[in-house]
C-alpha cells in the first residue's frame, strides 16, 4: 500500500488556484476568529482539573468570602522621615484617597496605618496599604491589578519616597510582561536566521523565503483554530508563543524539504508537476510521518491534568498539523505556480544541499571505525547527563526574577520590613465540628516551628468553616517554603485535627506543591505512552522493529544529555566551575531549583523534533536501501543527500530555541537553552556518528522485521513503489 501524499501533492500542483483560494480562506477566517475570539479564548491563570487539595481548599475560601481574596500591597518608603511624620502621613493619605477613587469595580477596600487597617515597619520608615482588588475572575483581577499600578506611577511623589507596588497578581503581571517582550525578541531573532540559513542552503532569495511564508501561514491558521478551541476550555496566554516556536520550527524545515527535493528532481530532468509529485512521494510523505511522530510525543502534555501543559500540547499539536497540511497541499500549489522561479534572486552558484563530499568524508571515517565512533560519541552524551542526577526541581519564586523588575524591587522591601510571604499566605480551611479546637492547637503548633510566621483566623469564617491564614518569612515559591508546607500537610495538621474535621492547605504556596506532586506522578505516565506510540508509529513507517529501538535509544540519550547541560548551567552548587562562567558571561541565572515542568515539557517537544531528523534521514536510507540492497552504501547515501538540509534546519530551530535563551527570565533560559543544546546535539552527534556508526555494525539488521508483524500494511513512508524503479535506476545508474 502506499500512502496517498502523492496524489494529494499531484491534485494541488495541477489545481494551484484552487488550493490557493482554499488556503486563503482559510488564513482570513482565521484572522477573523483570532481578532474576534482569541481574547477571551485565553488566560493567565494555571487550574487544576483533578481538584487536589488547594483547590479543595480555594473552593470552600470563595464559600467563605463570597469572592477571592485579592490583596496587593502599596509600599511607601522613605530612608530619612518617619511615618509619624506630619508630611509623611500627608503623602500616606493623597495615594490611599486615589487608590480608593478608583471605585468598587477596581478596588474593594484600601487600608492603611492613618485608618488603622495597615501595618507601619519596625523602623518606622516603611507604611504597607494593603488593597482588595475586586473580581474573581482572574483576568478581571489582572486588569485590576494593572489599573493599580498605574494609578500609583500617576500620583507625583514627593522627593524621597519610594513608592511601589507588591503582590501575586503584581508579580504575575510583570512576569507575564517580561515573558512577552522576550519571547517576541526570540521570535525575531529565530526569522532573520532562519532567512540567511535558507538562502544559504538553496542559493537564492525567492527559495529561502518560501519556507518562511509556509511556517507564518500555518501558525496565523493555528491561532484561529486555537481561538475556536478556547471556546470550549480556556487555554493559557502563553498557547500564542508555543504556536509561534514550534511552527517556525516545525513549518519552515518542513518547507525546506520538500523545496529541496522538488529541486532535486528538477535537476534530474522531471517536468514540474512530476517533480512535485515525485517530491509528494517522498518528502512529503517523510513529513506526514515525521509530523505524526511530533503530535505523538506532544500528546503527552496532554494527559498532565492541568491547564498550562494541555494548552501547551494543544497549541503545539494545532500548529504541527497546520504545517503538515499546509507542507502537503499549500506548498505544491506555489510550486506549481512558480516553477522553476524558485530559483530567482541567486546570490550564489550552486546550493549546499548538492555538496555532498562534506557528508561522503564523514560518513566514511564513522563507518570505517564503527566501534570507537558509537562509544564515543554515546559516552560524550552520557557525561553530559550526569549532572542530572543532582536535579532539584520547584518554581522560581520572585527572588529570581531580574533586578529591573519593579514587583521584585518591591517583593525586597517587603521581605526585609515586614514578611516576603504577607502577600501569599497559607490559608489553612478547617470545616466540620470541631474548627475551635483544631485551630486553637494549630496556632500553638505553629508558634512553636520557627519556619511560620503570625496566624490569623479570617474575620468572615462561620461556625463551622474557618479561615487560619499563616504568613510565610521569606519567597513562598523557595525551597524552604515548599518543605514548610509539606510538612504542615504531613506532620503537623494530622496531630492537630479534631474529630469530625477536615482539614485542607491552599494558598500559592500550596498550589506549587499540589503541581510538583502532579507532574511527578504523571512523569513515568508520559514516558511510556510517548515511548510507546512513537515505537509503533515507526514500525509501521520503516516496517523495523530494530530502526524504531535505536531511534528512541539515541533520542533518549540527546534528550538526557540536554537535561544534564541545563542542571549544569543553571542549577547552583551543580556542575563545574568553568561551565559556571561560560553560563555568567551568556547571562544565565543561577537558582536553586529548575523549574518543575521544565523536563517534562523538554522531553515531550525534543522528542518529537528530534524525531523529526531522524524520520527524514532514515527515509532516504531506507529508499536507497530498498534499491541497492547496501547497507552501508544506503547509509553513505542518506546522510551525503540529507546533511546540509538537516544541518541547515537544525541552525534555524537553535536560533529560535536560542533567541528564547537569551530572554531575561531563569525559565524561559532553561527552557530556550534546554531545546537549543538538544537539537544541536541530535543534529551532530547523534546524526553524524551514532546513526552511521550503528547502522553499520547492526549491517542489513537494522531492517529485521519479524514475520509474525507482516499483518501490518506497507505504507512504504520511503515512497519508492516498484513501478517507479526501473526509471529511478536508469535515471540514477543505480545498479539492482
Amino acid at each position: 500500500m502506499s500512502f496517498g501524499t502523492q496524489s494529494l501533492a499531484r491534485g494541488s500542483a495541477t489545481h494551484p488556484w484552487k488550493t490557493l483560494g482554499v488556503w486563503v480562506v482559510l488564513l482570513i477566517t482565521a484572522g477573523v476568529l483570532s481578532s474576534q475570539l482569541l481574547g477571551s479564548a485565553l488566560t493567565t491563570s494555571v487550574n487544576f482539573t483533578d481538584n487536589p487539595e488547594s483547590s479543595q481548599a480555594a473552593t470552600l475560601i470563595e464559600e467563605v468570602r463570597g469572592e477571592s481574596a485579592n490583596t496587593e500591597f502599596v509600599i511607601i518608603a522613605n530612608e530619612t522621615m518617619a511615618a509619624s511624620d506630619p508630611a509623611y502621613a500627608a503623602y500616606v493619605g493623597l495615594v490611599q484617597t486615589e487608590i480608593a477613587r478608583l471605585g468598587p469595580d477596581v478596588v474593594h477596600s484600601v487600608g492603611s496605618y492613618l485608618t488603622q487597617d495597615g501595618p507601619v515597619s519596625e523602623s518606622g520608615h516603611t507604611a504597607l496599604l494593603p488593597v482588595t482588588l475586586t473580581g474573581d475572575d482572574p483576568d478581571v483581577v489582572s486588569e485590576n491589578a494593572e489599573i493599580l499600578v498605574e494609578t500609583v506611577h500617576g500620583l507625583s511623589a514627593p522627593a524621597g519616597y519610594n513608592t511601589l507596588v507588591a503582590g501575586p497578581q503584581t508579580i504575575s503581571n510583570d512576569v507575564n510582561r517580561v515573558a512577552e517582550e522576550d519571547l517576541a525578541t526570540g521570535e525575531m531573532i529565530g526569522i532573520a536566521v532562519a532567512l540567511v540559513v535558507l538562502v544559504l542552503v538553496f542559493g537564492t532569495v525567492v527559495s529561502g523565503v518560501i519556507p518562511i511564508v509556509l511556517g507564518v501561514v500555518s501558525i496565523a491558521v493555528s491561532m484561529g483554530l486555537a481561538a475556536l478551541v478556547g471556546q470550549v476550555f480556556e487555554l493559557s496566554f502563553f498557547v500564542t508563543n508555543m504556536i509561534t516556536m514550534i511552527g517556525l520550527a516545525v513549518g519552515i524545515d518542513y518547507s525546506l524539504f520538500i523545496v529541496s527535493r522538488y529541486r532535486e528532481e528538477r535537476a534530474r530532468g522531471l517536468d514540474k508537476i512530476e517533480a512535485i509529485t515525485r517530491s509528494g512521494g517522498t518528502a512529503s510523505r517523510a513529513v506526514f510521518f515525521s509530523g505524526m511522530t511530533v503530535v505523538f510525543a506532544l500528546i503527552g502534555m496532554l494527559l498532565l491534568p492541568n491547564t498550562i501543559f494541555r494548552s501547551l500540547g494543544t497549541g503545539a499539536i494545532l500548529v504541527v498539523l497546520v504545517a503538515v497540511a499546509a507542507s502537503m497541499t499549500l506548498l505544491p500549489a506555489v510550486l506549481s505556480l512558480m516553477g522553476d522561479k524558485i530559483n530567482w534572486l541567486r546570490v550564489r552558484r550552486g546550493s549546499l544541499d548538492s555538496q555532498s563530499g562534506f557528508w561522503d568524508r564523514v560518513t566514511k571515517l564513522v563507518m570505517g571505525r564503527p566501534v570507537v565512533s558509537l562509544i564515543a560519541s554515546a559516552g560524550i552524551l552520557l557525561v553530559f547527563a550526569t549532572s542530572f542526577l543532582w536535579i532539584d526541581t520547584g518554581f522560581a519564586g520572585v527572588s529570581t526574577l531580574p533586578d529591573e523588575i519593579e514587583s521584585k524591587q518591591a517583593f525586597e522591601i517587603l521581605e526585609a520590613e515586614f514578611s516576603g510571604g504577607l502577600a501569599s499566605p497559607i490559608e489553612i480551611v478547617v470545616e466540620g465540628d470541631g474548627v475551635d479546637a483544631t485551630i486553637a492547637t494549630l496556632q500553638t503548633s505553629l508558634a512553636l516551628d520557627g519556619r511560620f510566621g503570625p496566624t490569623t483566623i479570617d474575620q468572615a469564617s462561620v461556625a463551622n468553616l474557618a479561615i487560619l491564614s499563616v504568613v510565610l518569612p521569606g519567597d513562598v515559591n523557595s525551597v524552604e517554603s515548599l518543605s514548610a508546607v509539606g510538612d504542615l500537610r504531613s506532620d503537623i495538621v494530622p496531630d492537630a485535627v479534631a474529630a469530625n474535621t477536615t482539614v485542607y492547605v491552599g494558598g500559592e504556596t500550596a498550589v506549587t506543591v499540589d503541581f510538583l506532586s502532579q507532574t511527578d506522578t504523571y512523569t513515568p505516565i508520559v514516558f511510556a505512552v510517548v515511548l510507546g506510540l512513537s515505537f509503533v508509529l515507526l514500525t509501521v513507517a520503516f516496517r523495523s522493529i530494530v530502526i524504531p529501538a535505536k531511534a528512541i535509544v539515541m533520542n533518549l540519550l540527546s534528550v538526557g544529555a540536554a537535561y544534564g547541560l541545563v542542571v549544569a548551567f543553571f542549577q547552583a552548587g551543580v556542575g563545574p566551575e568553568w561551565v559556571k562562567s561560560i553560563a555568567s558571561s551568556l547571562g544565565f541565572s543561577q537558582v536553586e531549583v529548575i523549574e518543575d515542568w521544565i523536563p517534562l515539557f523538554l522531553f515531550s517537544v525534543l522528542f518529537g523534533l528530534s524525531m523529526d531528523y531522524h524520520v527524514f534521514l532514515l527515509s532516504r536510507i531506507k529508499e536507497r536501501f530498498d534499491i541497492t540492497k547496501d547497507n552501508a552504501e544506503s547509509v553513505a547515501y542518506g546522510l551525503r543527500t540529507t546533511g546540509a538540509l538537516i544541518t541547515g534546519a537544525a541552525v534555524i530551530m537553535v536560533a529560535v530555541f536560542a533567541g528564547f535563551a537569551a530572554g531575561r527570565l531563569p525559565t524561559f533560559q532553561q527552557m530556550g537553552f534546554g531545546l537549543a543544546v538538544a537539537v544541536l546535539l541530535d543534529a551532530t552527534i547523534v546524526r553524524t556518528i551514532l546513526v552511521p556508526a550503528s547502522m553499520k555494525l547492526l549491517g542489513e539488521r537494522n531492517w529485521y522485521f519479524p514475520s509474525w508483524l507482516e499483518w501490518i500494511p506497507n505504507v512504504s513512508i520511503e515512497g519508492t513503489p516498484m513501478d517507479e524503479l526501473g526509471d529511478l535506476v536508469e535515471r540514477e545508474k543505480v545498479p539492482v
